[in-house]
Order: structure tokens, then sequence, then C-alpha cells
């Protein structure tokens, strides 16, 4: 006959081990379901002076978003990042640059909300004088390359000015159309001789 005590210590063993462990799991899960999860809205990663860059199909940088801190958030798969500055890019065009004292990137980067003090501006060409846009809030879709918003815009080119309510921008075709409540004054540029 066989001795089953030097067998029945080990099962017994990971016996008790299994039910601690779904003792502690059901204890120390909020609201006490074992297996239900819940996140809160704290952040799990924290990033310092980051560079993030979208590349096109060519392998162009199509844009480039930089700030001093960002926090992840894991409920919602969500950052916050403070004094953002998001540089879109498009071949044979000027760059445009937008910044702001603070975003809000969703998933994926699919959809950025710049919020308080949102300064836009695209580069001066040959051609064009810098364009300089200011708003309270704009949402930006960098994989589209376009961009929106409800608040009041002001829009300085040169020593044309103008002012609106609400605002499209589509930097693939490099329009910017104010919505609502327009008003301005557009000074022409001088005929070069």
């Amino acid at each position: 006959m066989k001795n089953w005590t030097g067998q029945l210590f080990p099962i017994t063993l990971l016996g008790l081990i299994a039910a601690l462990t779904f003792w502690l799991d059901a204890t120390l899960t909020p609201g006490g379901n074992a297996g239900e999860k819940r996140l809160t809205h704290d952040p799990d990663a924290i990033a310092e002076d980051f560079e993030i860059r979208r590349l096109d199909e060519s392998g162009r940088v199509k844009y480039r978003l930089n700030a001093p801190y960002m926090q992840h958030f894991p409920d919602d798969d969500s950052s916050e990042i403070r004094a953002p500055r998001l540089v879109a890019y498009r071949q044979d065009a000027a760059p445009v640059t937008m910044t702001a004292e603070q975003a809000l990137v969703t998933a994926r980067g699919e959809q950025v909300t710049l919020n308080r003090q949102v300064e836009i501006i695209r580069a001066a060409s040959a051609d064009k004088a810098e364009l300089l846009a200011r708003t309270p809030a704009l949402t930006v879709l960098p994989d589209a390359g376009t961009a929106h918003t409800e608040q009041p815009v002001e829009i300085s080119q040169g020593a044309s000015q103008v002012t609106g309510i609400g605002a499209r921008i589509d930097n693939n075709a490099s329009t910017f159309e104010l919505l609502s409540q327009v008003h301005g004054r557009y000074v022409a540029s001088k005929a070069q001789p």
C-alpha cells in the first residue's frame, strides 16, 4: 500500500493558496465583486520633455507634438498635456504651429483638444505674410489635417485683421473659414514694380 500523506500535503497547500488568492481578490477589489475591476481617473504614466512624431506613407513627418509634461490615464486611454506645441507639415507649404496652455489627447491620438490661449501660426512664405490666429479652444484632428472651434477667433496677417465666432481649418487645402459674426479689415499687399 502506498503512503498518501506525502502526496496530500502539496495538494492541500495548493488549495489553501488558491483560496487565499480568491479571498484577497474579492476583498481588495472595489465594490467587492471579484473579477470586476474599476479603473479610476488616476494617471498610470507621466512623461516629461517629450516629442511624438507621426509619419505619412512616404516616411515624411506629418505632424510633431512636443510638451514639457504629459500624464496618461488608463480608464479612457486619454492624456493631458501641459503647454503643448503641435506642428503640422504639408509638402510644398509653410508649416502650421498650434500652441496652448493645455491639451487633452484621446486614445490613439485621433483628436487633440487645445485649451486656454490657443495660438495658430502659419509661417510666412515667399508670397504670404505670417498668419496668426487666437482662440480659447480648438479641436484638432491631426490625421485628417483639420481643426475646428465654436469659440471667438481673431486672425491677423500682415496689416489685415478679422474676427468671428467659430472656425474650420483645413491644412490640406490651406483654408481658414470663419463661421459667423465676421468683422474685419483687409489691407491689400502693395504691388511690386
